[in-house]
């Protein structure tokens, strides 16, 4: 573990190549909030990857991207004078401080149940979480860019600190079966597209609700199938090949032999 001084000196070495890129760099010296954005969402998402593949170098040189992006807007900002990096961090040490009155306070807490409660109850009496139609909302501060799955996550979240919530898994799992008869009955009646999507995303949260009680969190169990599909699949695809054969020529019962074989591989 490093000391605190090391770890000053490492910060301070980034804010200094940071001010000399932003000078002297021609890229760096053309970027803007606007241009780093995307920039940014691909280098969160190259981390969240290194972290569900447990690749620890990984999650290392990712922090340190997502990092520097956090440095470079903070330069920017402190070009026109609106914030710097130390606004930045301040700002977040007040908050954490701010939620964290069983740390901080003589807020009493037994559980992690109480310690979120409190988080979000906290949240509701700051100004983020004011709507545009001028009143306070807890779903407020759900971010409207974020992927289906994990705003239906967050969503059910924020809504069970403030108490709307199931009491009982079962209850939630009657949810999801009454949501699928619905959804089935409309599928069989063949209704218009728009009805049937609407019952098939109330059919996705009842379950990503499901997943919640369950204490699993829906959108990495996603897409640890999505990358169990993607080798078994490529398994076929290179074993068949081996066997000079081509999927488009090959029957379904053909390419599930491969498939079967696939499964006991990963």
């Amino acid at each position: 573990m490093k000391g605190m001084e090391e770890k000053k000196e490492a910060f301070a070495r980034m804010l200094t190549i940071m001010d000399e890129l932003r000078e002297q760099c021609p890229w760096d010296k053309k970027q803007t909030f606007e241009t780093l954005r995307h920039l940014t969402i691909e280098e969160t998402y190259e981390l969240a990857d290194a972290i569900l593949e447990k690749n620890i170098q990984g999650i290392k040189k990712e922090l340190g991207d997502v990092l520097l992006h956090i440095v470079f807007y903070a330069r920017i900002a402190s070009e026109t004078g609106d914030f710097d990096i130390a606004d930045v961090i301040h700002a977040e040490c007040d908050k954490l401080i701010s939620r964290h009155p069983h740390i901080y306070g003589d807020v009493k807490v037994e559980n992690e149940e109480q310690v979120k409660e409190n988080w979000e109850k906290i949240k509701l009496k700051e100004k983020d979480s004011v709507t545009q139609e001028g009143f306070r909302s807890v779903l407020a501060g759900v971010p409207v860019s974020l992927p289906a799955v994990v705003k239906s996550m967050r969503i059910q979240e924020k809504a069970r600190a403030v108490g709307f919530d199931w009491e009982k898994p079962e209850q939630v799992w009657m949810k999801v079966e009454e949501e699928l008869g619905e959804f089935k009955v409309e599928v069989d009646k063949g209704t218009e597209k728009e009805k049937i999507e609407s019952e098939l995303g109330d059919v996705l949260f009842s379950l990503v609700n499901y997943a919640r009680f369950l204490g699993i969190n829906p959108e990495d169990a996603l897409e640890k199938t999505n990358r169990k599909f993607i080798r078994r699949f490529q398994f076929l695809e290179r074993e068949s090949q081996k066997d000079n054969k081509k999927l488009s020529e090959m029957s379904l019962a053909e390419m599930d032999i491969y498939w079967e074989r696939a499964k006991t591989e990963s």
